[in-house]
């Protein structure tokens, strides 16, 4: 993967807008912008991409490693997960299997808050999406 999809790749595993990146890390969008182009990447200061990865929660070494795939989530998978120290260290299979627990924790999680919301809209007139159930 070369440099410019990487930059727009981290930005759409954050789930971020070009300004809410820009607002973040003192990159301006315009810029931002031209750089996820390519149009001028050639002219990107070595401050200003610390500071966008540092958005992303990506250190300089994940985003030059050869597989950024493998930085990102062992797996292949397009969520972006932190990553400590010590949960580099384990071995390949350990993480793997840690990273789908997670994910199926936030799964889970999600699912629950999804759940709680359309029920609460069920039986609370003043919530927007109300339904009455009347016969």
């Amino acid at each position: 993967m070369d440099f410019v999809l990487r930059l727009r790749e981290l930005r759409r595993l954050a789930d971020l807008s070009q300004e809410q990146v820009a607002n973040r890390s003192g990159v301006g969008v315009k810029t931002l912008s031209s750089f996820e182009s390519g149009a001028r990447i050639e002219s990107m200061k070595v401050s200003q991409l610390q500071r966008i990865l540092r958005v992303y929660g990506v250190t300089e070494t994940q985003f030059f490693a050869s597989d950024l795939e493998t930085c990102l989530g062992d797996d292949g998978s397009t969520k972006l997960i932190p990553r400590s120290e010590k949960m580099n260290a384990l071995p390949v299979h350990v993480r793997r299997a840690l990273i789908e627990r997670f994910e199926l924790m936030i799964e889970s999680a999600s699912l629950a808050v999804n759940d709680h919301v359309a029920s609460t809209r069920a039986i609370n007139p003043a919530q927007p999406g109300y339904r009455s159930f009347s016969p």
